[in-house]
């Protein structure tokens, strides 16, 4: 299994990129958002990747984070929705979007995919709404000293060779998963506690950890 390209870009297609790792080309298929956020030819990148083996077909598919890549892993285990599915829900929606509209059974969001039908969309929805909080959830708890986390970019850029390379920044707070977490922890299910918390995000984007953990508690109050 292939869990990770890194080499410098040859050529950036509509809909995939071609990554020379020490003289052996990859064609590896993305998304339109991570098409975007790669750098141009010439130029040092690095992807988890997906290998899809077929009878006849091997193909590579390429996310920029691990988060992306466990809901490219959710979204083809539903059926009816393949690899290109998958990239073009990820694509017009990103991560955090997937995530939201699943928790929230906003199947009108995923259709918004380009070629995803209403049926496709709702199986989409109705599957994976227990399985959505976990992935949510990824890159939660206190921070380690890796310069790389798991839910962190990949795409690498060359060091400048004059300089000495600037430590990397920590990396930021897990806001969703944190939330995602205590509000397990004061016995609430995971999969209403996601729905609150996409909530509360989708009413006020800017929301801090505390913030969000008191609108979703609001939000999972009983109502009167």
């Amino acid at each position: 299994m292939i869990g990770k390209i890194s080499g410098r870009i040859d050529f950036k297609a509509l809909d995939h990129v071609l990554i020379d790792v020490r003289g052996v080309g990859y064609i590896v298929y993305c998304s339109d958002r991570t098409l975007a956020t790669l750098p141009g030819p010439g130029e040092a990148a690095a992807l988890y990747t997906d290998l899809v083996v077929r009878e006849d077909l091997l193909q590579l598919f390429g996310f920029p984070t691990m988060v992306e890549k466990e809901w490219h892993r959710l979204l083809t285990s539903v059926q009816g929705v393949g690899a290109k599915a998958s990239l073009a829900i990820l694509g017009a929606l990103g991560p955090d979007g997937v995530g939201r509209a699943i928790a929230l059974g906003d199947w009108n969001a995923v259709k918004a995919a380009k070629g995803v039908g209403p049926k496709i969309a709702q199986r989409v929805v109705a599957e994976l709404k227990d399985k959505a909080p976990a992935v949510m959830a990824m890159g939660g708890g206190a921070a380690t000293p890796d310069p790389l986390p798991d839910d962190a970019p990949v795409i690498e850029t060359p060091a400048p060779r004059k300089a000495a390379p600037k430590p990397a920044p920590k990396p930021a707070a897990n806001v969703q998963g944190d939330a995602l977490s205590a509000l397990a922890n004061l016995g609430y299910q995971p999969s209403e506690a996601a729905s609150a918390v996409a909530q509360a995000l989708t009413d006020d984007p800017e929301l801090d950890m505390s913030g969000l953990i008191r609108a979703a508690l609001r939000l999972l109050a009983p109502k009167d």
